[in-house]
């Protein structure tokens, strides 16, 4: 079984093959550690892990500056009576809550996802649709499995749908 990335690997074709014109040796290398690196399934996870985070988090960030818009709300009933500095205070506690909590749920998943999928395309040494399919699988089963059997199968059928949907689009040929 070979990982993508995982170290004695042949690497992009070799570092001497082009793109290292006027390289030293020891740049020549540092180039090859580097791809390899960023190859390998624990790099990708990271990466993706850390992408889900920033993403999240603003995400929950703007997801819960939203819910202070409406001030008919019993929330905004409750917040309009309070000094100005109180409601900062408090929104921006909320805001911060909010926003961490979203960030740790996409880095999960981001980094889950690509993981597996990586594994995935390593086991079977190809880069196709079922890859992605698996992993949304696999991806929506784990994060279910706390409520159930029935959820991780719905989680499971609803990442693995939503994989096949971005997958599909992302290979389809560009029309000029």
């Amino acid at each position: 079984m070979a990982f993508p990335g995982a170290f004695g690997g042949a690497g992009m074709g070799g570092a001497a093959a082009g793109g290292n014109a006027g390289m030293s040796e020891q740049e020549q290398q540092m180039v090859k550690m580097m791809q390899k690196g960023m190859e390998s399934c624990v790099a990708k996870s990271v990466l993706a892990g850390g992408m889900g985070f920033v993403l999240g988090g603003a995400f929950g960030l703007f997801m819960s500056s939203m819910a202070y818009d409406t001030p008919l709300s019993p929330q905004g009933q409750q917040i309009t009576s309070l000094p100005v500095r109180e409601q900062l205070r408090r929104g921006l506690k909320d805001m911060g809550s909010k926003s961490y909590s979203s960030a740790k749920n996409f880095a999960l998943i981001g980094a889950l996802y690509s993981g597996t999928e990586c594994g995935i395309e390593g086991f079977r040494a190809k880069s196709d649709l079922y890859n992605s399919v698996s992993a949304g699988c696999i991806t929506g089963g784990i994060l279910a499995h706390k409520a159930g059997p029935q959820a991780a199968v719905l989680g499971c059928a609803g990442f693995a749908a939503f994989s096949a949907a971005i997958d599909a689009y992302m290979r389809m040929p560009e029309s000029d």
